[in-house]
């Protein structure tokens, strides 16, 4: 995730659905992103078993997957790495 094109974006709305679940619209409006670019990457992450959504349209909220939730020390050292790299810039 961390050297992937939109992969700091990704570990954001990773780090905010750890918090608590979010809908598409609350994430972009937390994150102060596009709404469409927020989506995109919440498609990305379902598909690659990340997150899980339950609702549906609008109403659909966002949550970290049980095998994400296992592997939160891992991400945490991305997230790490993400973090110092955007701090660097």
């Amino acid at each position: 995730m961390a050297g992937t094109r939109g992969g700091q974006t990704r570990a954001l709305i990773l780090k905010h659905l750890i918090d608590r679940p979010y809908n598409a619209n609350q994430l972009a409006e937390s994150m102060d992103m596009d709404y469409k670019t927020i989506r995109h990457h919440l498609d990305v992450l379902i598909k690659n078993g990340v997150i899980t959504m339950e609702g549906d349209k609008y109403g659909a909220m966002y949550f970290i997957s049980k095998a994400m939730e296992t592997n939160l020390d891992e991400f945490n050292q991305i997230w790490e790495k993400v973090d110092k790299q955007s701090k660097s810039k």
